[in-house]
């Protein structure tokens, strides 16, 4: 839960515009990911803010509050951060840009439903903004560079591949799905095959269609090679 009295109160910057904000935030988020290995480096921010744009014009979301949350979505994530800076990264970048307190409140609110948290917790939203960036980011976790992404996360926190004496695990809770250590492939059957059907937006799951299809065709290749 995000309170107002966590921003700080800074009055040595003066507020700017929208498009300034964003091209600020842009360089800023930009300098933060550039060479970051895991996946969720700066084109991943980059593409799934594209593709929030999109979404958002096609399902008349707030292009502004969309586009600010994407380019942030990231920065305080638990897999990079370790779980231990709740907003905190956004709401001190806000609040030196001096944006207004009720829009950081919803730019939080937007991100904290943004991930997935397993198998079996509902992360479903009635906010139109956070369904068009939960698609977004959720759209560029499958497909081919879903694949790419999903195997680059799995390197880097020295995952195996494949183990087929280990079983997927449908998740009962945010914290036992952040502790597994399980294989990459099992990473499919755990959250990305799952993505297509929870969808929250027309658009976005017009564009799942064909990415699950691919994964679903790349497994197929991998057992027969698996077992060859």
């Amino acid at each position: 839960m995000v309170h107002q009295s966590q921003f700080a109160d800074n009055k040595s910057t003066m507020a700017i515009s929208n498009t300034e904000l964003l091209k600020a935030t842009e360089k800023h988020v930009r300098t933060i990911f550039e060479n970051e290995g895991s996946g969720h480096d700066w084109w991943h921010i980059h593409r799934v803010r594209s593709m929030a744009v999109k979404l958002a014009q096609a399902e008349g979301a707030d292009l502004f509050i969309v586009e600010l949350a994407a380019l942030l979505h990231d920065i305080d994530d638990y897999k990079l951060t370790n779980g231990s800076q709740l907003n905190k990264n956004t709401i001190e970048w806000l609040t030196a840009c001096q944006v207004d307190p009720d829009i950081i409140l919803n730019i939080c609110k937007i991100i904290d439903g943004v991930s997935f948290k397993g198998a079996q917790v509902d992360t479903s939203t009635s906010n139109q903004e956070c369904k068009v960036l939960q698609d977004a980011d959720r759209l560029d976790a499958i497909g081919a560079i879903g694949i790419a992404r999903t195997f680059a996360y799995g390197g880097s926190r020295g995952r195996s591949l494949y183990d087929p004496a280990i079983p997927p695990v449908s998740h009962d809770s945010f914290k036992a799905y952040q502790s597994s250590t399980a294989p990459t492939i099992n990473h499919f059957y755990e959250k990305l095959l799952l993505l297509k059907d929870l969808m929250q937006t027309p658009t976005g799951k017009a564009f799942a269609e064909k990415r699950h299809a691919f994964m679903v065709q790349y497994l197929d290749q991998f057992y027969s090679e698996w077992d060859n």
